[in-house]
């Protein structure tokens, strides 16, 4: 049937914004090449003008930059035209492209609130202030326990700044009297030495004889006396 009838041609798809901008573009560059071209040419006539001597010669060349000068003229529009149609086209792409993102923002707004309100069916604020508050009611018992723990035993608290100076100031006292007197167990006892009726050890007055017997020479030996040498 197909040989018949003939198939059926594909349609070719529709150009974008991109391949307009693009053919446009394309278009703008041929027409700038042609403008330099005049120009050159222009600027070649310009030079044969000043070289060549007023009469029918340089008519001639002033006739063929007129023509020139004509199609730059003609070239400069067709650009500026082309120039206008490349600036509406990337108008209209700009508001397709914002388009585009409010699309995909609108989409992504939809599945975050059809999140949101999933999980806020499970979350509720109720539960939440009722966690709160048994939160601090915890720390509360916790901090009563810790201070149960930390009390002290037989430890009296009627105890002022008076009473501590005047404490560290009779502690103060019974050192320094202790440092200066004679310990207990070295005082002398009246009714024994009375009893015993011992003479008192001379105080101060080193004793000659013990303090020889007591000497030492050089090698570590009981030192001999300086009168038992003479003799």
């Amino acid at each position: 049937m197909k040989t018949i009838f003939g198939a059926k041609k594909k349609k070719d798809p529709p150009p974008t914004i991109q391949d307009a901008t693009d053919r446009i573009g394309k278009r703008g560059d041929t027409v700038d090449e042609k403008i330099k071209k005049l120009d050159a040419e222009l600027a070649r006539y310009k030079e044969q003008i000043k070289k060549t001597r007023p009469g029918p010669a340089q008519e001639a060349v002033k006739a063929r930059a007129m023509r020139v000068l004509k199609q730059k003229r003609m070239y400069e529009g067709q650009r500026d035209m082309l120039y206008n149609q490349t600036f509406n086209l990337d108008q209209v792409s700009f508001a397709a492209e914002g388009l585009k993102d409010a699309q995909q923002t609108m989409t992504a707004m939809k599945s975050a609130n059809k999140e949101l309100k999933g999980m806020m069916k499970t979350v509720k604020i109720e539960d939440i202030d009722s966690m709160q508050d048994e939160m601090m009611d915890l720390m509360d018992v916790s901090n009563e326990i810790q201070e149960s723990l930390g009390r002290t035993y037989n430890v009296p608290d009627d105890i002022d700044e008076d009473d501590l100076m005047g404490e560290l100031d009779a502690l103060e006292e019974d050192m320094g009297t202790e440092s200066d007197a004679v310990p207990s167990y070295l005082q002398p006892e009246p009714e024994l030495d009375a009893e015993l009726n011992l003479p008192t050890a001379p105080i101060g007055q080193p004793d000659p004889v013990r303090n020889n017997l007591q000497a030492e020479d050089e090698m570590g030996f009981p030192a001999v006396p300086r009168a038992s040498l003479r003799g």
